[in-house]
C-alpha cells in the first residue's frame, strides 16, 4: 500500500511515496533530471521500486525540490543532496537503519555526490548514471556502490564511458549492460527489474 508523505529538507517541504515492507531494510530511490521532466513517477523509478518491494524492502521515492508539489527550486545537485539526506533520515526515524540508495540518471549522480559518506547508506545502486551528460570527474571512490546497470544504446550513459569510471568508483561493483536498451529502457524494463531482483536476491541469501 502506497502512502503519500511529506518531509522537510531544510525549509522545503518535500513530497514522497512510501511503501512499507516486511524487512528492517529500506531503499531511497531518486529520479531523473528535474529540468527534463524527471519525477518520482518515472517508469524506470517505478521498476526499481518494484524490484525492491518484491524483496520486502520499505521503499521511499520522492520529488526533488521544485518538482511536482515539492517546494523550492532546482539547485544543480546541491540542494538535491540535502533532499536525499532528508529522505534517509525519514526512514531512519521509522527504525530502518540499513538503507540502500538507488538512483536513475540524474538521481544516480546526486547520490554519487554524497560519496557514501552518510552512515545510513548501506549499499548504492546506479541505473544509467549520466556520465555522458554531467561531469562525474569530482566523484572518486564509492565504497558502498554495488551495482551499475545501463543500456548498450544509452547515449547519455554510454557503457564504454561508464567502464572508465567503474574502476575509480569501485572495481568490485557489478556492471551489467542490457543489450539494445536506450537511456529510457523502452521495451527493456522487465530486464532491468530482473537484474535488480537477481542482485537483491543473491545479496539477501549471502546475508542469511
Amino acid at each position: 500500500m502506497t502512502k503519500n508523505i511529506t518531509f522537510f529538507s531544510g525549509s522545503c517541504e518535500i513530497e514522497g511515496c512510501l511503501n512499507p515492507g516486511t524487512l528492517d531494510q529500506g531503499v531511497v530511490i531518486t529520479h531523473p533530471h528535474p529540468l527534463y521532466g524527471g519525477d518520482m513517477h518515472n517508469t524506470v523509478v517505478l521498476s526499481i521500486m518494484a524490484a525492491y518491494r518484491k524483496q520486502g524492502y520499505t521503499t521511499l521515492r520522492f520529488n526533488f525540490r521544485g518538482v511536482g508539489n515539492s517546494q523550492g527550486f532546482y539547485d544543480k545537485g546541491i540542494g538535491e543532496q540535502e533532499d536525499v539526506r532528508a529522505a534517509l533520515a525519514y526512514l531512519n526515524k521509522m527504525g530502518i537503519n540499513k538503507t540502500d540508495l538507488a538512483g536513475y540518471s540524474f538521481g544516480a549522480w546526486v547520490n554519487a555526490l554524497l560519496a557514501c559518506q552518510d552512515h545510513r547508506i548501506d549499499n548504492m545502486v546506479m541505473v544509467s548514471p549520466l556520465v555522458g551528460f554531467i561531469d562525474f570527474q569530482s566523484i572518486a571512490a564509492l565504497d558502498c556502490l554495488k551495482l551499475i546497470v545501463s543500456g548498450s544504446r544509452d547515449e547519455f550513459a554510454p557503457a564504454e564511458l561508464i567502464n572508465k569510471f567503474h574502476s575509480l568508483w569501485n572495481p568490485r561493483a557489478h556492471f551489467e549492460v542490457i543489450d539494445g536498451a536506450d537511456h529510457f529502457f523502452a521495451g527493456h524494463l522487465t530486464q532491468l527489474e530482473a537484474i535488480l531482483s537477481r542482485y537483491l536476491g543473491v545479496r539477501g541469501q549471502s546475508s542469511t
